[in-house]
C-alpha cells in the first residue's frame, strides 16, 4: 500500500482514540484500528560520552577540521539509539559536504569579523555588506538547513524531505521575525507559529506531507505563560533583594560611603548583588526552558503526516523544564564535560513519553520524488547558531 502526495485526511479526533471510524469496503464495514508505536531511546550516558569526548579531542588536535566528522558521528550515535515500531533513525549526512559549508561561512563571517576589528585600516566598511548579505540570506540558510537535516534522517530505508518554498521561509523567518521585533514582542508568538507551520507542513517522509494543526493561539498562551513566570518570579527576586538591603542596611553601625566602591565593600552588599542576578538569570532560563518545552508538546500534540499518522506527547512540560534547567546547571558547573550526560538524560525523558498514532503500517510509505540538499544552511546553522528547533 502506498501513501498520494496528497491524500484525503482522515480524522483521528482531538485526542486520538484506540479506534477510528469504521472504514466501507467491498466486503462491508471494516473498523480502522488506530495503531500506537511508542518511542524508545536505548542510549546511554557513559557509552555516549566516551564518543564524545574522542570527537571533541580531534575537533580541538585538527583546529576544527574535524568538526564535521564530529557532528555526524554524534548525531549518527543519538539517532541510532532512537527507535520507533522496531526500527532505528539513522543519519546519514555526507561529512565532506558538510566540511566545504563550514569552511565557506567560516572565510565569510571571518571576514566580518576581521573587518569589524580593523577599525580605521580602511577595511572596516567591508562590516556593514557582510552584515546585510546575512540579514537577507538568513531565511534561506534556513530552508537549506531543513532540507539537509530532513534528507539526511532515514527510518525504515525511507528518508525524509523537506519541500518548503523560498517564499514562505522568507514569510516566516524573514516577515514574521520582523512584525515580533518592531511590535516589541507582541506579534512573538506569531512568528513562532509561523516557523513551525512553515516546518511541518514543509515535511515529507516518502509521498506523504506534514500538517499542523495548531494555531497561533496556542503558541500565544505559551508565550504569556513564560512572560507570567518570568514577570512574577522577578517580583519574587526584586521583593528578596530589597529585603536583603534593608536588613543589611539596619545592620550597619556607618552610614553606606557616597562611592560605588565604598558599598560594594560593604559586608554582604557584593554577595546580595550576585545572588539577584543570578535569580535573574535563573528566571530567564526558566522562561526560555519553557517555552521550548511547551512548543515541542504543543507541536508534536498537532503534528499529523499524510492524514493517516500523528504523534501524541504525554511528557510533562515542569519536569522538561526542570530537566533543560538542571542540565544547563550541570554543564556549566563541569565545564562542559557532563553535556553528553544533560543530551541522553533528555532525550531518554521525551522519547519515553511520545508514541506514533498510525492508520496504517509504518512500511507502507513508499518514496517520493528527492530534492537536492547541500550543506550550506546545515554549517550555518551549526557555526552561527541558528535555533531551528525547541
Amino acid at each position: 500500500m502506498s501513501l498520494p502526495t496528497d491524500p484525503a485526511p482522515v480524522s483521528l479526533g482531538k485526542d486520538p482514540p484506540d479506534a477510528a471510524p469504521d472504514a466501507t469496503t467491498a466486503n462491508g464495514p471494516v473498523a480502522a484500528q488506530v495503531q500506537v508505536f511508542p518511542a524508545h531511546f536505548s542510549g546511554q550516558a557513559g557509552e555516549y560520552f566516551r564518543l564524545w569526548l574522542v570527537n571533541l579531542a580531534l575537533s580541538v588536535v585538527t583546529l576544527g577540521l574535524y568538526l564535521p566528522w564530529a557532528r555526524v558521528r554524534n548525531r549518527q550515535y543519538l539517532y541510532g539509539h532512537t527507535w520507533v515500531d522496531g526500527h532505528n533513525f539513522e543519519y546519514a549526512a555526507n561529512p565532506w559536504a558538510l566540511l566545504r559549508g563550514y569552511l565557506l561561512v567560516g572565510v565569510f563571517f571571518g571576514a566580518y569579523s576581521a573587518a569589524t576589528q580593523l577599525q580605521f585600516s580602511g577595511w572596516e566598511w567591508v562590516a556593514g555588506p557582510v552584515a546585510l548579505i546575512f540579514v537577507l540570506a538568513y531565511p534561506w540558510l534556513v530552508r537549506q538547513s531543513l532540507r539537509f537535516l530532513a534528507r539526511s534522517t532515514v527510518h525504515r530505508g525511507l528518508s525524509f524531505g523537506f519541500g518548503g518554498s523560498l517564499g514562505g521561509a522568507y514569510m516566516a523567518y524573514g516577515v514574521a521575525n520582523v512584525a515580533a521585533g518592531v511590535s516589541f514582542g507582541l506579534a512573538l508568538p506569531l512568528a513562532w507559529y509561523a516557523q513551525r507551520d512553515y516546518q511541518v507542513r514543509g515535511l515529507r517522509y516518502g509521498a506523504a506531507t506534514g500538517r499542523f494543526r495548531g494555531g497561533p493561539g496556542g503558541l500565544y498562551l505559551i508565550g504569556l505563560t513564560a512572560l507570567g513566570l518570568t514577570v512574577g518570579g522577578g517580583l519574587i527576586v526584586g521583593v528578596l533583594s530589597t529585603l536583603g538591603a534593608v536588613l543589611l542596611r539596619s545592620g550597619q553601625t556607618a552610614p553606606f560611603g557616597d562611592e560605588f566602591g565604598d558599598i560594594l565593600e560593604q559586608p554582604g552588599v557584593l554577595a546580595g548583588i550576585v545572588a539577584t542576578y543570578l535569580g535573574f538569570l535563573v528566571l530567564y532560563m526558566v522562561g526560555w526552558q519553557y517555552v521550548r518545552a511547551a512548543t515541542l508538546r504543543y507541536v508534536l500534540n498537532h503534528f499529523e503526516l499524510g492524514g493517516v499518522v500523528r504523534a501524541r506527547a504525554t511528557f510533562s512540560t515542569a519536569r522538561l523544564v526542570w530537566i533543560g534547567v538542571s542540565n544547563a546547571a550541570a554543564q556549566l558547573v563541569s565545564l562542559g564535560l557532563l553535556t553528553p550526560w544533560a543530551t541522553v538524560r533528555r532525550a531518554r525523558y521525551v522519547a519515553a513519553h511520545t508514541q506514533v498514532l498510525s492508520l496504517v503500517d509504518l512500511g507502507t510509505f513508499v518514496a517520493g520524488p528527492a530534492a537536492p540538499a547541500g550543506a550550506l544552511g546545515e554549517a550555518a546553522t551549526e557555526l552561527l547558531d541558528i535555533n531551528l528547533g525547541f
